[in-house]
């Protein structure tokens, strides 16, 4: 391999670990994200152009700023009419001519500078979409085309969804800001929703040939580990990381070996990863010494510590994740929570209570298209002894459900269904 080439891995490597930082502290000084976002992609430009044959210097992050805040400072000069936040840049950029520190100035208020640039790309004035596209741009450092390729959507869809983001930021004049307390809570839960989204889409697609997405499940988790380092006095936070560190701890034992999906019940515990169970049961006590009533991501984590501290699927407390679906359901009732708890009720005190619940949200709007309302119903009629009304349950839930792994699992069910009604 050409050192051209190793330098352009070296770049490639570097960028992922130092774009969010780059972009976090020019948006503190310029408080737009757009542009703070072309600087960094000006100075990225710069480091292709000069690092293959000059080398990577010792300091890439200091590099890189160093020369974003002097393409700020150009770009100043171009400009005939002079906005205040520019004003403000240019200064930061001369001071930065006559000598200053690029290493301090890289790593000056970088927490705050990262937590503020997770606030403003969560920002609850945008759509769900367009938070999880703007994020994974500019906290994952993913391109546009790696995100539209995560969500099987087309690259110009996530374009647009992350330019008309920033428009609406800039036009709705949202600051660069780490929010004061009183604010801290309701901005924290879109920052939480979105990473919980990013996740979800990781371990569950919703559609596409895959049945797991690990890398969208490691970038999730890498950024609600930075927000616990940056907020650790937020229950909440330490309450996700433990959902989705234990959530994560079986994503290989999901699958088999030619890929099929293989559900939580039949999956070989030996397969979970036990590291990231230790550390998500720690999470799980970081939110509790906090003490006070657990929020809905502590206690859906507390649903999976009680999967991942059973050795054998007969070994799950049941009826303490009945219990814990209560409180979520207090807290956050919806649809989804109600058929989750069904699901416990029916493991905890058998299927006939289930499928009582699960009936009573059949008329439910949101749950009109929801696969997995028929697919746990199903479930219920085959244990009740009901094959071919399970069958047809499976059937329409595989008829609902764009992934194709899960239509092929769901199929396969149904036609268990009916192999056992032959039988019968």
């Amino acid at each position: 391999m050409t050192a051209a080439a190793d330098a352009h891995r070296a770049i490639e490597a570097i960028w992922r670990i130092e774009s969010a930082r780059l972009i976090a502290g020019l948006t503190r000084v310029v408080g737009d994200i757009g542009t703070a976002e072309e600087l960094a992609q000006d100075a990225l430009v710069a480091a292709l152009e000069q690092w293959p044959g000059d080398g990577v210097p010792e300091r890439p992050g200091a590099w890189l700023m160093g020369t974003a805040k002097h393409h700020a400072h150009d770009l100043i000069r171009r400009r005939k009419t002079l906005e205040r936040k520019y004003e403000e840049i240019g200064r930061d950029a001369e001071r930065a001519q006559e000598g200053i520190d690029f290493d301090a100035a890289i790593d000056d208020e970088v927490g705050d500078d990262l937590l503020g640039l997770i606030f403003m790309a969560c920002h609850p004035i945008l759509s769900k979409d367009a938070r999880v596209a703007l994020t994974l741009r500019v906290l994952g450092g993913l391109t546009t085309e790696e995100i539209a390729r995560a969500f099987l959507v087309p690259v110009s869809t996530i374009a647009q969804r992350i330019v008309r983001a920033k428009r609406t930021l800039t036009e709705a004049h949202v600051r660069f800001e780490v929010p004061d307390h009183d604010q801290r809570s309701s901005r924290i839960a879109s920052v939480l929703e979105v990473i919980y989204l990013i996740f979800n889409e990781g371990y569950s697609p919703t559609a596409g040939q895959e049945w797991v997405r690990p890398e969208l499940c490691e970038e999730a988790l890498r950024l609600g580990r930075i927000l616990a380092e940056l907020a650790p006095t937020e229950p909440e936070v330490h309450g996700l990381v433990a959902l989705m560190e234990i959530q994560a701890s079986r994503l290989s034992a999901r699958i088999g070996p030619s890929g099929e999906p293989v559900l939580l019940l039949d999956q070989d515990r030996a397969r979970w990863d036990r590291l990231l169970i230790r550390r998500g049961l720690a999470a799980l006590e970081r939110a509790e010494r906090h003490g006070g009533a657990l929020g809905p991501y502590a206690l859906q984590a507390g649903i999976a510590a009680c999967h991942a501290r059973a050795t054998t699927p007969a070994d799950t407390d049941w009826a303490r994740i009945v219990a814990l679906y209560d409180a979520v359901a207090q807290l956050a009732p919806s649809p989804v929570v109600e058929l989750n708890r069904a699901v416990a009720v029916g493991m905890a005190f058998g299927p006939a209570a289930g499928l009582g619940l699960v009936d009573a949200l059949v008329d439910e709007p949101w749950l009109k298209s929801y696969h997995l309302l028929p697919a746990v119903r199903g479930d219920l009629l085959r244990k009740l002894g009901r094959p071919e009304e399970a069958r047809a349950e499976f059937e329409r839930a595989a008829s609902l459900t764009e992934n194709v792994r899960e239509r092929e699992l769901l199929h396969r069910r149904a036609a268990e269904c009916a192999a056992e009604r032959m039988s019968g």
